[in-house]
């Protein structure tokens, strides 16, 4: 049986078995439904705080919610059988506290029987994916934003730079401006999420983006409940906000000059091999515009050497921007399992928790 990969994401968890070259077999919300003792839907309708979200900001919080969301990821979605379990490697966030790798590790091994474990960072993730063990990964996701230069498969912490905001803060924003724009319309957060994923935009350029706040083409998108909102200049705000910080009142240099400055704090004769192996992943990287713009904000920065964009291979599975880190995680459990590099049964029983920051580094 093949390992599993798991990478839980704040929106959405992927797993599946280490096929690299297809998509993963699951992509789920993480969010769950949090469902009354007895089982039943009668009282979910008097409360609307129902949900429950076990990743925030990219890291576990809620360790029994995960537990019930990885039950049944691993026996109904996967097919695992109860007293067979097999092998898991998991995808490690940026940062990751050693509490809560410890925390997860025993999870696996005492609640879920596994018989081995590896984990290994995102950003390093991503660049196996495309082909690269050193460059640097520019992470959008949902609850964060991960800067990462690698150095020949080890990320570079010193120089690493996370952001606490993401895809939520973005979803928040275009809420916010429909708000002023259709003022009637009632929109919940899950349709605004659809439409910035549906709408979404970045502008050539700050300039081009200035015409679309004077000038811009409507379109009239129906939400589920039948309520008509009109969708103009705001489809460009959530992309440029990436670029201009400000747009969402924060004093912070947009996402080129982030990654110029993070790279630049790592020894100068790396600069030219992580600026020409940038790697973008994460659901909001997938924006319409989004690579143009970044690549044209690039040539524009002031960097002596630009950053420059890897492309996906070609046999690579599409949308790879959404998912590399999981992708990556296939072609890592490839080696490490057959080759016994990972964290066994056996070893978890001798040494405990703490053994994980031996065997994954």
């Amino acid at each position: 049986m093949e390992a599993v990969v798991v990478d839980a994401g704040s929106r959405l968890l992927k797993a599946g078995f280490a096929i690299p070259d297809q998509a993963p077999s699951m992509i789920i919300p993480t969010q769950m439904k949090r469902m009354p003792e007895d089982g039943s839907l009668a009282d979910i309708s008097l409360s609307e705080d129902v949900t429950v979200d076990p990743v925030e900001r990219g890291f576990i919080r809620d360790w029994v919610a995960m537990e019930d969301l990885l039950h049944h990821v691993l026996y109904t979605g996967l097919g695992w059988e109860i007293g067979n379990e097999g092998q898991i490697l998991f995808t490690d966030p940026l940062s990751t506290p050693k509490a809560v790798r410890e925390q997860l590790v025993q999870l696996l091994f005492e609640t879920f029987n596994i018989s081995g474990f590896y984990a290994s960072e995102q950003a390093v993730l991503s660049l196996y994916a495309v082909g690269r063990i050193s460059g640097c990964t520019v992470d959008i996701g949902h609850g964060k934003i991960d800067i990462a230069p690698v150095i020949e498969g080890a990320v570079q912490h010193i120089a690493s730079r996370r952001f606490e905001i993401g895809g939520i803060e973005l979803t928040k924003l275009l809420a916010q401006e429909f708000v002023k724009s259709n003022p009637v319309v009632k929109l919940s957060t899950s349709d605004v999420e659809t439409i910035k994923e549906q709408y979404s935009c970045c502008a050539e350029d700050d300039v081009a983006y200035e015409k679309t706040q004077q000038s811009c083409q409507e379109e009239k998108h129906t939400l589920p409940d039948g309520q008509v909102i009109t969708i103009g200049r705001e489809r460009y705000t959530v992309g440029e906000a990436l670029f201009q910080p400000s747009i969402l009142g924060l004093e912070a240099h947009g996402i080129v000059e982030q990654l110029v400055r993070s790279i630049s704090s790592v020894s100068s004769e790396n600069h030219r091999q992580l600026l020409e192996n940038t790697v973008l992943c994460g659901g909001t990287a997938s924006m319409t515009g989004f690579e143009d713009r970044f690549q044209k904000e690039a040539s524009l920065c002031s960097s002596a050497i630009r950053p420059s964009l890897v492309k996906p291979p070609e046999y690579m599975p599409e949308n790879l921007t959404t998912y590399a880190a999981w992708v990556g995680g296939a072609i890592l459990a490839k080696v490490v399992f057959p080759q016994n590099q990972h964290m066994t049964k056996a070893d978890y029983d001798e040494t405990g928790p703490s053994i994980v920051h031996r065997k994954c580094f």
